[in-house]
């Protein structure tokens, strides 16, 4: 059983460091502004406990590793992680970034996710939501064109 447990855990820190530094995800919030703002796209900030909360964990598998989610992402939104880690090594410039972006954006649980426009601007705020991938991209989508943006249909 601890076996069992021990791989449990290494999945899921080998997948928030995935989410984390590859498939577009960024940590710095000014260079995801000005990616925004030449590609006029919002930016979507994904605020998580990447190795300790399960509903992080669960929007993760369930929504942001899966292909349907990766080529809407890569063609109508720009990617920021805010990560919470407390398991997973974290620079101390880093912990202190994520942290004033948690409190300019009032956020109080994980997961909590944002659209915002390129000036930083909060245009929407959604979290974990059941139904998988194609539930949740189509909610973003939604949400996304509330917000006065077309969306890509490669």
């Amino acid at each position: 059983m601890k076996r069992i447990w021990l791989a449990a855990v290494f999945a899921a820190g080998v997948a928030a460091v995935c989410q984390a530094e590859g498939d577009g995800w960024m940590s710095d919030m000014e260079a995801a502004k000005k990616t925004a703002a030449e590609k006029n796209r919002p930016i979507l900030v994904d605020f998580s406990g990447s190795d300790w909360c399960g509903w992080c964990m669960k929007l993760d598998k369930e929504v942001f590793s899966t292909e349907q989610f990766k080529k809407f992402a890569a063609d109508n939104l720009v990617l920021v992680l805010a990560d919470f880690p407390r398991r997973k090594e974290q620079s101390a410039e880093q912990r202190k970034a994520n942290d004033a972006l948690a409190e300019k954006y009032n956020i109080e649980g994980f997961p909590t996710v944002l659209l915002l426009d390129a000036s930083g601007r909060e245009l929407a705020r959604t979290g974990y939501r059941p139904g998988g991938a194609e539930a949740y991209v189509k909610h973003l989508k939604e949400l996304v064109e509330k917000a006065g943006y077309k969306i890509e249909k490669k």
